[in-house]
C-alpha cells in the first residue's frame, strides 16, 4: 500500500536509509543518521513537498519524496526526487510503483520538472528512471568520494 508519510515512519525510514549510508553509493552521506534527525528531515520536507511510503504487511519497506532542487525563487516548480527501497524488497517493482505515484502527486501539486540525481554506477536506479520517462541531461565526473573511490553523478530530468 502506498500512503503519505507520517512522523511515526521515521524509525523504519532511518533503518532503510542507514543501510544505504553504510553499504551503498546511492547516497553520498557517510555517517548514519539518528531517528530524530530523520524525523526532523521528514517534518521539514512535508511542509512543502510530497513524501510517500510503500507499506507491506504493516511495515514500511520503501519511501520516496521530492525536495527543492535549488533555493532561488525561479526554481520553485522544479524538485529533486529521492527513492530508497529496503534491500530485502528490491527488484519487486516497488520502487517503480512508488516513483510512478510520486510523479502523479507532483503533477497535482503543479511541480513542472523533476530531477533525479543518480550515482552513475547505480544502474538499477538509472533503468527505473528511464522506464518512467526521465532523460539524462548531465554527467558530473568524480564529484563524490566514498568507499575509497571517486564517483560520478548523472542528472535525469522529467518534464511533467
Amino acid at each position: 500500500m502506498i500512503r503519505p508519510v507520517t512522523l511515526q515512519d521515521a524509525p523504519a525510514i532511518t533503518s532503510i536509509y542507514n543501510e544505504y549510508v553504510e553499504h551503498s553509493v546511492a547516497t553520498f552521506e557517510t555517517v548514519p543518521v539518528s531517528v530524530e534527525t530523520m524525523r526532523t528531515r521528514i517534518a521539514e520536507t512535508i511542509e512543502a513537498y510530497p513524501y510517500i511510503v510503500y507499506e507491506t504487511e504493516g511495515e514500511v519497506v520503501a519511501y520516496s519524496y521530492v525536495h527543492a532542487w535549488k533555493t532561488r525563487k525561479a526554481y520553485e516548480y522544479t524538485a529533486e526526487t529521492t527513492i530508497f527501497v529496503h534491500p530485502d524488497h528490491k527488484r519487486k517493482g516497488i520502487g517503480l510503483e512508488l516513483v510512478r505515484q510520486l510523479i502523479e502527486v507532483c503533477r497535482q501539486r503543479n511541480i513542472h520538472v523533476l530531477i533525479a540525481c543518480i550515482t552513475a554506477s547505480n544502474t538499477a536506479s538509472v533503468i527505473m528512471h528511464e522506464k518512467l520517462g526521465f532523460q539524462k541531461v548531465a554527467h558530473y565526473h568524480e564529484v563524490g568520494w566514498k568507499f575509497d573511490q571517486w564517483l560520478d553523478v548523472a542528472d535525469y530530468q522529467l518534464t511533467l
